[in-house]
């Protein structure tokens, strides 16, 4: 007799087995590998002063941290496995849900895995290059071998987030340490990046590269005391980030200049290169390889996690719904995000930049959704008063509206500065859209 999902949720869900740590280089590695080590090009190429391009980093971090202090609330409260899932469900009903769910399946997740992959691949091939097609194999093997690892088991994906957090930490701060200590006494030559501030294209990928924060929130079902530790790791792990981040570009700017900034793809090996020669370059091309997949690899522990959300509240997708209780993980939903993501890698393949085509099919949508889970906070405050809240966002409802009106603005400007991309990731949400005529919700 085929297991039905109330079943599941009682016999094979996740259980809090991890620490705090876990949690806490799942925030690290998932943020800090997200395009540090590409984004501040296209940052530098839409950023008319070194002022505009470093005040961005900042303002990038301190409204980071207010979305933290909201998630905060949000995960004390209902510290579940889908995370954002539940918090939409329980805010806007089931079928908000799945359409949520749905994207970080086919656009948000895969689109983020892709697009490190993508980092990793391009580092690769500056390292041994297997010919014109190299990033895009670098980056489908990438995919594939953290898939697998997932597949194994919780333990061996948390057991690899935690030594490659080590390294990509370990890289930034070298990069500080080689750019602020060790620069050439003028910036490499270049030409001038752009001629005045795009500064809505600058938020998006600035944000970006903050992104990510959030998604801790996904393992806190597998957290040990998750409704008291998950605020401070939300918040301290970001305001960590927030201070690297600053310090990572200024030795970039020390450097490059902005305009070599702007016209680097690969810059931080560019910056190694032009401080210690080809030795240096060699050596942070590693490092960031092993940053992206820290990120990648987190993207896919947490991503599977909200897969496995859905497919247990909607029958129709029950294969994704299966908790492995061996393995710790829900591998199906492990299988089909690193099938999807590949198809991504290949889509990548065919464009002139991997990299820049998955912020744009990623971006939209994300913001979109990320409003919403804004939102969320101010319906379930009012619906669920008598929820026992551990944690409150502070300056409450300042915070939650500031938040709200940057998710906004950054939904308008991914949608007014992007290319093709964009359209592609809002076509393939409409197609969820059409699934949910036809899906049905568990009953209660």
């Amino acid at each position: 007799m085929p297991v039905t999902p109330a079943v599941q949720r009682t016999v094979e869900a996740p259980r809090p087995v991890l620490h705090a740590r876990a949690a806490f280089a799942i925030a690290i590695g998932i943020v800090v590998g997200a395009g540090i080590f590409r984004t501040p090009s296209l940052v530098a190429g839409a950023a008319a002063t070194e002022a505009v391009f470093l005040g961005a980093w900042l303002v990038g971090g301190l409204l980071s941290i207010v979305g933290a202090l909201c998630y905060a609330e949000l995960a004390s409260t209902y510290p579940q496995a889908g995370g954002d899932y539940t918090y939409l469900q329980r805010a806007f009903g089931p079928r908000t849900a799945f359409l949520y769910a749905w994207a970080r399946l086919a656009v948000i997740q895969t689109g983020s895995i892709a697009l490190l992959a993508y980092v990793a691949g391009d580092y690769l091939a500056q390292l041994v290059s297997i010919g014109p097609m190299s990033a895009p194999v670098y980056a489908a093997a990438a995919v594939v071998v953290l898939t697998a690892i997932n597949w194994l088991g919780v333990k061996q994906g948390t057991s690899t987030q935690n030594w490659l957090t080590a390294i990509e930490v370990g890289g930034l701060v070298a990069i500080v340490l080689a750019g602020l200590l060790f620069a050439p006494d003028a910036p490499v030559a270049a030409t001038p990046a752009s001629s005045g501030d795009a500064y809505g294209l600058i938020l998006v990928f600035v944000l970006l590269t903050y992104g990510g924060w959030s998604e801790a929130v996904y393992v806190s079902a597998e957290v040990r005391d998750a409704p008291r530790v998950m605020p401070r790791i939300l918040v301290l792990s970001l305001t960590a980030i927030a201070v690297l981040y600053l310090l990572v570009n200024l030795a970039y700017l020390r450097v490059l200049g902005l305009g070599g900034i702007a016209a680097s793809e690969t810059v931080a090996a560019d910056a190694m290169q032009a401080v210690f020669g080809a030795p240096g370059a060699t050596a942070i091309s590693a490092l960031v390889v092993a940053a992206a997949l820290t990120s990648a690899n987190a993207t896919l522990i947490t991503g599977a996690r909200s897969a496995y959300a859905v497919g247990r509240d909607f029958p129709a997708l029950s294969m994704l719904g299966r908790w492995d209780a061996e393995s710790g993980s829900p591998r199906n939903a492990v299988l089909v995000q690193g099938a999807l993501a590949l198809l991504l890698v290949g889509l990548g393949a065919f464009a002139r930049d991997g990299f820049r085509t998955a912020v744009e099919y990623t971006a939209p949508v994300f913001w979109l959704f990320f409003l919403l889970v804004g939102i969320s906070l101010f319906v379930l405050r009012a619906r669920d008063p008598q929820a026992p809240r551990v944690f409150r966002v502070p300056l409450y409802p300042l915070l939650p509206l500031l938040f709200c009106a940057t998710s906004a603005y950054l939904l308008y400007s991914s949608l007014a500065y992007t290319g093709l991309g964009a359209l592609v990731g809002v076509a393939v949400l409409a197609v969820g859209g059409l699934l949910l005529v036809r899906l049905r919700p568990a009953s209660p």
